[in-house]
């Protein structure tokens, strides 16, 4: 009879690959409902922009030479890097702690799609509206304030702020595996904008007490506004140490939250 029944029963059938086709589209997909989700989310999307665009209207351009004339050149890196802090830090903070505790993040690892590809489309969303802030900075600098950037500055300021939101997307990616989703907000805010005043993005460091300026060195906003301070002409020293600390925070996070997803999901 068992050898009978193998005969005419077909063999179960190996699970079915899928070809690196569906898999490239599967990420591409991700990617896209990733990025529109957050532009038709106006409690998102509009701080993000906002915030750093009136800040640099107002103290950049409104009452930036009355402080000095390198003052809108020095903002313009300084909310550039404000800027690029947000989508990271609120888009994996608080969006990831709250898909967690809906359980929107274990509907989606439960899915047939790579796994990386939520990931993925989260960072590539972070780095969407990087994109965005930083081309509004800039042409209020070059248009409005009459900062004079080559472009090749233009250019550099660009990748700085694109690429150095990713360390803030491995922040944001440890505290939306740290904290729960009703706290979320009010946590990320917590460190949000504290960080962004010791990091001397409001007003420089030298201007503060000296507690401060020891702080900001171990602060991952302080290292990408020292880049971007570079790129636009107002560097002081190399800029490769602070390259170095901004790879250091973001394998540091992410290795953090890597642990506390193998763990506990």
């Amino acid at each position: 009879m068992n050898a009978v029944s193998s005969t005419v029963m077909p063999a179960v059938a190996a699970p079915h690959e899928m070809s690196r086709g569906r898999v490239l589209g599967a990420y591409l997909q991700e990617m896209r409902t990733e990025c529109l989700r957050y532009l038709r989310n106006p409690g998102f999307m509009i701080p993000t922009l906002i915030l750093p665009t009136a800040f640099y209207l107002m103290f950049g351009i409104l009452l930036g030479h009355a402080n000095g004339p390198d003052a809108p050149r020095y903002l313009l890196a300084a909310y550039g890097t404000f800027g690029v802090m947000s989508p990271g830090l609120f888009g994996f903070g608080v969006a990831l702690s709250m898909e967690r505790d809906n359980g929107l993040l274990t509907l989606k690892r439960a899915l047939p799609m790579p796994p990386g590809a939520y990931l993925l489309g989260k960072v590539v969303m972070a780095m969407f509206a990087a994109a965005v802030v930083s081309c509004i900075l800039v042409l209020l600098a070059t248009l409005v304030a009459h900062v004079q950037l080559t472009p090749g500055q233009m250019a550099a300021l660009f990748a700085t702020n694109l690429f150095g939101s990713l360390p803030f997307c491995a922040m944001g990616l440890m505290l939306g595996m740290l904290i729960k989703g009703s706290g979320a907000p009010g946590i990320v805010n917590l460190i949000y904008l504290p960080m962004a005043f010791m990091s001397g993005l409001w007003f420089p460091l030298s201007l503060m007490p000296k507690a401060v300026q020891q702080i900001a060195l171990v602060l991952p906003p302080y290292h990408l506004n020292q880049v971007a301070l570079s790129v636009v002409g107002l560097g002081q020293g190399a800029v490769w140490p602070h390259v170095a600390a901004l790879a250091a925070f973001s394998a540091g996070f992410l290795a953090i939250a890597v642990r506390r997803l193998r763990r506990h999901g």
